[in-house]
């Protein structure tokens, strides 16, 4: 099985196909800014999971953003668990510079 991960700019998502079909195993839906790229939500078709195609998202979608210099908010549960999992990571994660206090 091959799995080729491709950004969609125009949809806002990242795009899993396997073995060249047409329709998508997988997606990564993001927001981004110049400087900061959310995933907010990642969905892998049922005949697919468990096959690594929501890793293959991951994995591409993070090494673009590091490409990019883009720091990373993981709001979907996926990104956040995959992440944690993957310390090498865990360095493009967006932290908060605001010193504002209640």
């Amino acid at each position: 099985m091959t799995v080729e991960v491709s950004d969609a700019p125009e949809a806002k998502r990242y795009e899993a196909r396997v073995d060249g079909e047409s329709t998508p195993a997988g997606i990564a839906q993001y927001i981004r800014t110049p400087e900061l790229i959310a995933f907010v939500h990642t969905e892998v078709e049922p005949r697919h999971e468990g096959r690594g195609v929501g890793s293959a998202l991951a994995r591409t979608a993070l090494d673009e953003a590091r490409a990019a210099d883009l720091r990373v908010l993981a709001t979907c549960p996926f990104f956040a668990g995959w992440i944690a999992r993957h310390p090498e990571y865990q360095d493009l994660l967006y932290q908060s510079r605001s010193k504002v206090s209640d």
